[in-house]
């Protein structure tokens, strides 16, 4: 039976790369005990020779028309970001591919996950996990004790969870990947994150704030005290739009130190410091290091616990910036969140700067998207649809964007600044504050999300957990 929905298995996209695949116009579809069956234009004899000698197995070959094979080929392979593959300084085997293969996708994570019959790698690309490859069960112990040994990894512990970090060099970059392995019922789970080494190229402007919330927040950070701290869950571009701040504040004039784990991105000019808690380099221990460094601005990488909140408001009081992560749903709930920790509210009323939440929302691809009717069954129950969203965009998917229908991310947010009208409601721990945003015109996580649907920018559903009351 054709198949409709034009997905090809791990195991065959693994018999043909994508540089072979995009440049003769073919994809395996089939492997039978003599014959790799492939889908091409051409089936001539020459065609299908060339072929067997380059792939070193016998072809037989289907017929399909370009359009379709240009389907099969988005969809299943992606296309490097970077057209010149890159050559690494060490030996050129499977794992060195893979982890450059990923780099020059766009990958944020790779996924190495043990089954009871075979074990699967999966790619995270624009936030969402697409499964590249599976893999014998006996060769996954060797790839996974290679990986552990680049990661400086006990080989011999498979019971409990350890963390690393390789450095990667090519011809033309240098990544840093942090490692950490998980025992699970099948074996041991690996996930790598790839850090970019270098925030040179970070702006900004270019992250996702509107004009006003631009300038809100330039505002704030320009003061030579006080605390700047940005909410979202893992993942959300918290770390980014730090870096991009620090990069606004560092100049020759200017002290900058970080406490950070793991330490993502590198800054010329910035004092930057590993998180090592197995020897008592922690981030309240760190702090109060750093307050005999002289600096001006310090950053730290997040505030997870009374500690650490009570040294970055000492830092502040004293005359410092500084610039944090909390993990809150909203801007507002940051507040709370120290409360609960055990801040004083009069402390965090005199010394928070601004509260910024942020999240990542997948851009709608604008080759394929379709304008259609917004109906009510489009939004969560009892939400209340703004009278002037009658139209909305959905995605659909081509060649520019792989068939998902999307293109890219941008980051939506909530920017809440501290103002002496705003003190009361601190000290009193309010927990809704939706008639002094409305008041002073603060836009919310959802009023920004149900902006970028008017402009069509993305879909409802890629912002769906936003509009649920």
């Amino acid at each position: 039976m054709e198949n409709q929905t034009f997905q090809i298995s791990p195991s065959l996209i693994q018999k043909i790369d994508s540089e072979l695949a995009y440049h003769y116009k073919i994809v395996p579809i089939k492997e039978t005990e003599k014959h790799l069956v492939i889908k091409a234009e051409d089936d001539s004899l020459s065609f299908k020779q060339e072929l067997q000698v380059i792939l070193g197995h016998e072809i037989e070959i289907v017929t399909d028309s370009r359009e379709n094979i240009l389907k099969y080929l988005t969809l299943n392979y992606r296309k490097s970001q970077h057209k010149k593959q890159d050559d690494l300084h060490y030996s050129n085997d499977f794992l060195e591919k893979l982890l450059l293969t990923a780099k020059n996708l766009g990958s944020s994570d790779i996924h190495f996950e043990p089954y009871e019959h075979k074990c699967r790698i999966r790619f995270r690309l624009d936030g969402k996990l697409k499964e590249y490859f599976s893999i014998a069960l006996h060769e996954y112990p060797v790839i996974i004790n290679k990986l552990k040994i680049k990661a400086g990894l006990d080989i011999s512990e498979k019971r409990l969870p350890q963390d690393g970090r390789i450095t990667i060099k090519t011809n033309h970059t240098e990544f840093d990947i942090r490692v950490s392995t998980l025992p699970t019922l099948h074996g041991e789970k690996i996930v790598l994150r790839l850090l970019s080494k270098d925030a040179n190229h970070i702006q900004l402007e270019d992250l996702g704030f509107t004009q006003q919330e631009l300038k809100i927040y330039k505002e704030t950070i320009k003061r030579p005290n006080g605390i700047v701290l940005i909410s979202g869950p893992t993942g959300s571009g918290k770390t980014t739009t730090l870096y991009a701040t620090l990069k606004l504040l560092n100049d020759d004039k200017t002290n900058i130190v970080t406490i950070e784990d793991p330490i993502e991105y590198t800054l010329e000019g910035v004092n930057q410091v590993q998180l090592k808690e197995n020897i008592g380099l922690d981030f309240s221990s760190t702090l109060r290091t750093f307050l005999r460094q002289d600096p001006d601005v310090i950053m730290v990488g997040e505030i997870r616990d009374v500690k650490t909140a009570n040294m970055a408001i000492r830092a502040a009081l004293t005359g410092h910036l500084v610039l944090s992560t909390v993990h809150t749903n909203s801007a507002w709930a940051t507040v709370s969140r120290l409360i609960d920790m055990g801040v004083p509210p009069f402390l965090i009323a005199s010394t928070l700067n601004v509260s910024v939440a942020q999240r990542l929302v997948r851009n709608l691809c604008p080759t394929c998207k379709q304008e259609r009717p917004i109906g009510k069954e489009d939004f969560p129950l009892h939400f209340h649809k703004p009278k002037h969203l009658n139209m909305h965009y959905i995605p659909i998917g081509c060649n520019q964007c792989y068939h998902t229908g999307y293109l890219g991310r941008k980051a939506i947010y909530e920017i809440i600044p501290v103002s002496k009208s705003l003190t009361p409601h601190i000290k009193n721990n309010e927990l809704e504050i939706d008639s002094y945003l409305n008041a002073n015109k603060i836009k919310t996580l959802k009023d920004n999300a149900l902006e970028l649907i008017a402009e069509g920018i993305t879909s409802i559903e890629e912002v769906y957990a936003l509009l649920i009351d």
